[in-house]
């Protein structure tokens, strides 16, 4: 599974420091995790289950900054199966 367009148009944007966010996209079930200043680091994408997980799979969030904080790499890695 990659990540396709939509969900990294999603993955741009900023949210709620130091939580995990829920949300639908398509037809997938998307849960990320953010860091202390609200981007996301961690996704699970798939089919959300009864218990509340996700079946599916795991990415990590490379985000290298310079000293002055420009983003110098931005990039998903599939870590596998959840």
């Amino acid at each position: 599974m990659k990540i396709g367009p939509r969900l990294l148009k999603q993955l741009e944007k900023r949210y709620e420091p130091d939580s995990m966010i829920t949300q639908k996209v398509g037809r997938h079930d998307a849960v990320f995790k953010t860091d202390d200043l609200g981007n996301p680091v961690v996704l699970f994408i798939g089919t959300l289950t009864g218990e509340g997980k996700i079946k599916g799979e795991r990415f990590t969030r490379v985000l290298v900054k310079d000293p002055k904080g420009n983003i110098i790499k931005d990039h998903w890695d599939r870590k596998g199966s959840t």
